[in-house]
């Protein structure tokens, strides 16, 4: 028995759901906005079985998926670039520091502006957030690898294409896949966020929202953990991914 994954999967969340029966029957909060950690239990299986977010769970992971396919064309090719080439980095930095700085919500009536309130305007938000992300952690993991490989590769006059495949980009990847699993957690939450307020009539963020105004209370806090199952299981894809692809690193 692995007792690791009993702890993990049993014990703590067995703990929780404890702790929150006591604050319950405690009344530390208004039983309206804490309910009874049993009817959330309830709620829970009842989506499950039934299969009710399905497609809108389906909705939320193709807008996830197609945003960090975007900023994966886009951010590795030219953060591997910006890294490689010094004076394209110092041409670049300071812009590339303005634009993800700007917070991504500020960009909502702007991107509604160019794209409405489709699925286009959630796809690009997402895309600009991630695509930022990939890029700097890429060009920072190409800046940061050993000096040495360059001296090699001058001295042994190692050809580009060769250099830049073998060594640039596979010596980048703890930093790549680094930034791919932030981008993948930050473009959930953007995501459901879009999905509540940038006129949706699908998804996980749009069916948290239709709770909460319905005021079925513990549907929203059950559609809320099937919304961290969700992000949990496509963090755990991106770290099989990883270490499935850079396992010559110590910490896989």
């Amino acid at each position: 028995m692995n007792y690791k994954r009993v702890i993990r999967y049993v014990l703590i969340p067995g703990l929780f759901f404890l702790v929150g029966t006591l604050i319950y029957y405690c009344k530390v909060f208004n039983p309206l906005m804490f309910p009874n950690p049993l009817l959330v239990g309830t709620e829970f299986f009842r989506i499950i079985i039934l299969q009710e977010t399905l497609s809108d769970m389906g909705l939320t992971f193709y807008r996830v998926l197609i945003g960090i396919a975007i900023s994966l064309v886009i951010g590795i090719p030219a953060g591997l670039a910006i890294g490689y080439f010094k004076k394209l980095y110092d041409s670049l930095e300071f812009i590339i520091d303005f634009l993800r700085s700007i917070p991504v919500t500020a960009l909502f009536p702007l991107t509604m502006l160019f794209f409405g309130i489709g699925d286009t305007a959630k796809i690009a938000l997402a895309a600009w957030l991630t695509t930022t992300i990939i890029l700097v952690n890429t060009s920072y993991g190409v800046r940061h690898l050993n000096k040495s490989y360059f001296n090699m590769a001058k001295v042994y006059n190692i050809p580009k294409p060769y250099f830049f495949k073998n060594i640039i980009f596979y010596g980048s990847l703890p930093h790549i896949f680094s930034g791919i699993r932030i981008a993948i957690s930050l473009c959930i939450i953007l995501i459901i966020v879009t999905e509540m307020f940038i006129g949706s009539v699908n998804g996980l963020g749009n069916a948290i929202i239709n709770a909460h105004l319905a005021y079925e209370i513990p549907k929203m806090y059950a559609l809320i953990i099937i919304t961290g199952i969700f992000g949990y299981a496509l963090n755990k894809v991106a770290s099989l991914i990883e270490k499935r692809v850079i396992h010559w690193t110590k910490q896989h």
